[in-house]
């Protein structure tokens, strides 16, 4: 005996469509709801909620370290909560008017200058000679950069003396160029070694199109090579200038002028010239010198995000 026929024989066997299964339901009965959605919904959800507590989590100190710039020096320790009792804005009346005699604006002047120089000096030197280890042939490429490499096992406390007597004899001494120098000298191992493993990626069929059009290393350096590393350039940019910014030790040894001192060493003076710290001006002090890392890091993040999300295509 012959079997009915279902109402969807004779259908192709992909799987059937909300409008299939409406027209062989009886009337007035309701298609069945996919809960897939109901799922992705709570996923979505909780996914939501875990970046949410992340990022309080991680934003909770900056979030407390501006609302402390605002608590009087006397709330420090007495006061446990999240929000200052008498918030007061003379932390940073006091701390514009500057230290030991020196306005606020010198020492931000000076950071700016050290950093600035740091990153010219880092992406200059680094991506020469990146470029030299990548793509030139020399003899004993390998050992030199081994050797390089070998540097960062080099613990910075070692090098501290030999440099300062170095810098001494050359009356160099209290200036920004012991602090500036190095970076003009591709000393940053790290640096060098981020942008070669960049420039060992891109396929060598560039440069040797380029040869044949005439072109020398200068050129194809300049015209082929660095726009192609952008991601590597601006990575070597955001760490220079954050170290720079940051680097308490350097200018601590090299500098001894109030006027050349950067906002590290200001914070130190800022402390020391009373016999009790002033703990209100000192936080306002580390919100306004935090400013230009986040806007510096802000700035080049959407360089650095394009730089990687475009890499794989420019080969």
């Amino acid at each position: 005996m012959t079997a009915p026929l279902s109402p969807l024989a004779g259908a192709s066997t992909t799987a059937p469509t909300l409008e299939t299964i409406t027209a062989v339901l009886p009337r007035g009965a309701t298609p069945p709801r996919r809960r897939f959605g109901k799922r992705r919904m709570w996923q979505t959800v909780l996914w939501v909620v875990v970046m949410v507590v992340l990022t309080a989590i991680i934003l909770y100190p900056l979030a407390w370290m501006l609302s402390a710039s605002f608590k009087p020096t006397a709330e420090f320790g007495a006061n446990q909560d999240f929000l200052p009792h008498s918030p007061t804005i003379g932390n940073y009346v006091k701390v514009l008017e500057g230290v030991g005699g020196v306005p606020l604006w010198q020492f931000f002047l000076n950071s700016f200058v050290l950093a600035i120089g740091s990153v010219i000096g880092t992406v200059i030197s680094a991506s020469l000679a990146a470029y030299a280890f990548a793509r030139v042939r020399f003899a004993g490429s390998g050992v030199w950069f081994a050797v390089m490499i070998g540097t960062l096992l080099l613990p910075f406390h070692v090098l501290i003396i030999p440099q300062y007597m170095l810098y001494r004899n050359l009356d160099l001494v209290d200036t920004f160029a012991p602090l500036l120098l190095g970076k003009f000298l591709a000393t940053e191992a790290f640096f060098v070694f981020l942008i070669v493993q960049f420039i060992r990626a891109l396929p060598r069929d560039m440069d040797e199109a380029a040869r044949i059009d005439g072109c020398g290393h200068g050129r194809i350096y300049w015209s082929i090579i660095l726009p192609l590393v952008k991601p590597a350039l601006v990575t070597a940019s955001i760490f220079a200038f954050i170290w720079s910014w940051n680097d308490f030790l350097g200018p601590l040894l090299y500098l001894n002028s109030t006027e050349l001192y950067p906002l590290p060493l200001a914070l130190r003076v800022f402390n020391d010239q009373t016999s009790t710290s002033d703990y209100g001006a000192t936080v306002a002090v580390s919100v306004l010198a935090l400013l230009p890392i986040l806007l510096f890091f802000i700035v080049f993040q959407r360089f650095l995000v394009e730089g990687v999300s475009t890499q794989g295509l420019k080969g």
